[in-house]
């Protein structure tokens, strides 16, 4: 045949072909097809009319087969592509077939790709017909490397291979075909639209960006409004409280505030005498009760309230603004117009490291402090936060703790409520000093590498008349139903957590202490007290959830949209339910139905441990679960261990009088249970004053006894203890790297409750940081004691809280310890070791010796 193309026997040939007009096929698929001469005869006989007519149907025959076979080869250079087999199947035009001719993807002197030249084409075709995207040319290569592989190597007439080289060298003079060019020319095209597209995104993007800056976020919208009302402006402090701004070209303060219920509302302050006037009377902006004003007389530093005239006509107390950013130091109590100072941060490397790590993996050991009474002046007065950051961040990161827990900052009328009964929750409470202080010591804990939580309490608040208390002259910010209202065990109210405009107060709160002060967590107070509708109340001082249950349905719901609101926001963000109850899943994240929280203090620890360490040596024995019965809910939920302020006041004692004995046992049992407590699996947490061991209750008026170090001995070897223990901790990944997964911790000696001795292991994920821990709750001293351990090696003591350093009797292990291969205590090998009198031991495997080198060494 002409063109030297190697045909395959054809499959669907009918029982017709066997006549000797047709073309036979049965020649081997490498045989070339032989031209022979024709005589005198046949010539004569191919000019007969009835010859050429059967001739003319030989050829039309011939062509039919010859473009079956075709279709044949290229459907089987491609049947491992789909894709492939579908797009030859449909494309077989004459302008594919020359596109396919000019194109320039073969290999020179590589046969096989004239073969699959129509499959390229119709490939080629296909890409040019669809949006040319990056995956449909990834295809489209992997089906013509496929269809040139699929197809063997033929046997070709030396006429036709002279031809086919002809023609490839020919190709070869130009760089690219016309096929290839068009490819390239609409992949270049597509690279250019999409760098255009982006362009266009960025300016888009920075144009908004732009726009937000120089936007006016106190304006006030209908877009805005409306997530107010409908709970979902998480900023809205940018609308409601007094704002300085300019409207019409003239600068003024715009007052916006929040009352439903209200007939008229009035501002007053030092710009009208506190006069109730009918030019500062506020105007009616939403049917939902926002109420707003723009006032020229008014300026930065001027004191307001609102005048509230209810539904009756009755005029109440004024009221302080609820978004007020600054309120005047007790007992006076009118909000502040004030404009912030712009703040010139430097914790941008502490931000970047806190927004790349897992909280869950990374040391946390809280220091708890109650900025009014940590240190005061000489005269007693309170320091600022400025003088407080000169002292406070060094202290705290010299002594080796990685957080500071703030007690509540919100401003709040009585110093004895310690912050918990706030009027103010967006003024930071101005017995420190003003917003700037404020920030500058927070920056300066992050100077220094301390992180920072905030106490906050979204639960309820205190009824001071010019307070959220009855805010329009009707429940407002509160429940609407008295015994839901009512918080009778702190005397205060209980925040409406089924409210949109309250939701958006609370969680907008949330977020403005994470925005405009950089903290890193808030610990959220009472949380049982919000979950429980029968909290504190006896039965029939209740009404059930349409369940029948006591659960508060709302509440639940908010703090579910706060914790999700926050990680948002901030992914890396502590947020830590106080929760005292066994409520479910409260560290587990919304989307699984929990609470959301990240952490939970572990309230059944606290009070079991407490109660214990209490107990004369001789009866812990009959008390030994309420040192390990903790482990057997630990991962239940993603646990921190508090001892808290709530601890040391109201009668409790000072964690050092909680300790049985004489003074040398209450200073060792109070060494040996802090050891414990940081071995134990969790987050920890303690209150200032404990690490030098306080000899009095907290008392929020006057300073922590410092005294105490000047020339008291054992306070000073306490104070050592808490330091060099804090920095072992922060070293060591297996305290803190799998505090929440079951992995971390492993019971060595669980129940010898006869000795009071404790043994088990914290493991971070590499075992040659194993601890092994070895805790002693009596006076007595053990020698040669076995304890089991689970690698074959050799041991070393990191920590001693009987050293004598600390107070101690100085029973200490100076050498290194080999373990033996002993298997005890359900573990693989043995030590022998000296167990010191109430006290915590902890050892670390210095080498693990492998069996065969072990072998190795005894042989």
């Amino acid at each position: 045949m002409d063109g030297g193309m190697n045909l395959m026997q054809d499959k669907n040939k009918s029982s017709e072909d066997n006549s000797e007009e047709k073309i036979v096929f049965e020649e081997s698929i490498n045989k070339p097809i032989k031209r022979t001469k024709k005589t005198a005869v046949e010539i004569n006989t191919l000019n007969d009319p009835k010859v050429k007519s059967i001739e003319s149907e030989i050829k039309s025959k011939e062509i039919s087969k010859k473009n079956s076979a075709k279709k044949f080869l290229t459907i089987k250079s491609s049947e491992k592509s789909e894709q492939g087999e579908n797009v030859i199947s449909k494309r077989q035009s004459s302008e594919k077939r020359k596109i396919g001719k000019a194109k320039k993807d073969i290999v020179e002197g590589n046969e096989i790709e004239m073969i699959a030249k129509d499959a390229d084409t119709n490939i080629e075709k296909e890409v040019q017909s669809k949006p040319l995207r990056k995956t449909n040319i990834s295809k489209a290569s992997d089906i013509k490397k496929t269809a040139s592989k699929s197809v063997t190597k033929p046997t070709i007439s030396k006429t036709v291979k002279a031809t086919t080289v002809a023609e490839v060298k020919t190709n070869n003079t130009t760089k690219k075909t016309a096929g290839s060019k068009l490819i390239e020319k609409e992949i270049k095209s597509t690279v250019i639209i999409d760098k255009k597209t982006r362009h266009k995104e960025e300016q888009v993007n920075n144009k908004v960006k732009k726009v937000e800056k120089k936007a006016d976020k106190t304006d006030i919208t209908s877009f805005n409004t409306y997530l107010f009302h409908q709970g979902k402006n998480y900023e809205s402090y940018s609308i409601l409280g007094s704002h300085i701004k300019n409207e019409k070209r003239k600068k003024g303060v715009q007052f916006v505030t929040w009352a439903p219920n209200a007939k008229e509302v009035y501002v007053v302050g030092d710009f009208n005498n506190f006069e109730v006037k009918e030019e500062y009377k506020l105007d009616k902006i939403t049917e939902s009760g926002l109420w707003k004003g723009f006032f020229l007389e008014a300026k930065n530093g001027d004191k307001y309230k609102y005048c509230i005239i209810s539904n009756s006509g009755e005029r109440g107390e004024y009221k302080a603004d609820p978004y007020a950013i600054q309120t005047e130091l007790r007992p006076d109590n009118a909000s502040i117009v004030y404009e912030s100072k712009t703040f010139k941060w430097n914790d941008k490397q502490w931000i970047d490291q806190r927004n790349k790590i897992n909280v869950l993996e990374q040391p946390l050991n809280i220091y708890e402090v109650h900025l009014g009474s940590w240190k005061t002046n000489k005269d007693g007065r309170f320091l600022t936060y400025e003088e407080i950051s000169k002292e406070l961040p060094k202290y705290v990161k010299e002594m080796g703790y990685t957080h500071v827990e703030i007690m509540p900052l919100v401003e709040h009328p009585l110093d004895a409520s310690w912050g918990y009964q706030g009027t103010g929750y967006y003024s930071p409470t101005s017995r420190y000093g003003k917003i700037e202080g404020l920030k500058k010591l927070i920056d300066k804990l992050h100077g220094e590498g301390i992180g920072v939580i905030m106490d906050w309490v979204p639960g309820h608040f205190c009824k001071d008349s010019h307070g959220l208390y009855k805010f329009d002259g009707t429940p407002t910010y509160e429940y609407q139903e008295e015994w839901r209202a009512e918080n009778r065990g702190w005397g205060t109210c209980n925040f409406d957590l089924g409210r949109n405009e309250v939701k958006c107060y609370l969680i907008s709160n949330a977020l403005y202490w994470y925005r405009e002060f950089h903290i890193d967590g808030l610990r959220v107070d009472a949380v049982s007290s919000i979950l429980y509708l029968d909290y504190s109340r006896s039965h029939g001082e209740w009404v059930p959830n349409k369940y029948g249950k006591n659960g508060n349905l709302e509440a639940i719901d908010f703090l579910k949209e706060l914790n999700k609101a926050v990680f948002e926001e901030y992914p890396t963000a502590l947020m830590i339910a106080e929760e005292s109850t066994s409520w479910a899943d409260v560290t587990k994240p919304t989307n699984n139905d929990g609470l959301g929280f990240n952490l939970k203090w572990n309230m059944g620890w606290m009070n079991d441990t407490l109660e214990y360490i209490q107990i004369d040596p001789k009866y812990r024995k009959d008390n030994h679960r309420n040192i390990t019965f903790s482990m057997m809910y630990n991962y239940a939920e993603n646990y921190l261990l508090p001892l808290s302020h709530d601890e040391v006041v109201h009668g409790k004692k000072p964690l050092i009088e909680k300790m049985w004995g004489d003074e040398w046992n209450k200073f060792a049992g109070l060494r040996a249970f802090v050891g414990y407590m940081m071995g134990h699996p969790g987050k920890k947490l303690s209150f200032m004053g404990c690490e030098f061991a306080q000899t009095i209750e907290w008392r929020e008026y006057e300073e922590l006894e410092w005294y105490l170090l000047d020339n008291i001995e054992i306070h000073q070897k306490t104070q050592l203890f808490f330091k060099d223990l804090n920095n072992i901790y922060i070293k060591n990944k297996a305290f803190w790297e799998l505090d929440h997964d079951y992995r971390g911790f492993n019971w060595i000696e669980a129940d010898n409750n006869e000795q009071s001795i404790l043994i088990f292991t914290r493991r971070s994920r590499n075992d040659k940081e194993t601890l092994i821990f070895v805790i002693n709750f009596t006076s007595k001293v053990y020698y040669d004691y076995q304890i089991g351990v689970p690698f074959l090696g050799v041991y070393e003591e990191i920590f001693n809280t009987d050293d004598s350093k600390y107070g101690g009797s100085g029973q200490i292990i100076d050498d290194k310890l080999i373990a033996e291969r002993e298997q005890f205590q359900n573990q693989p090998y043995s030590l022998k070791i000296k167990v010191p009198p109430m006290a915590t031991l902890i050892l670390k495997v210095n080498e693990i010796i492998m069996e065969e080198k072990a072998e190795r060494i005894e042989n």
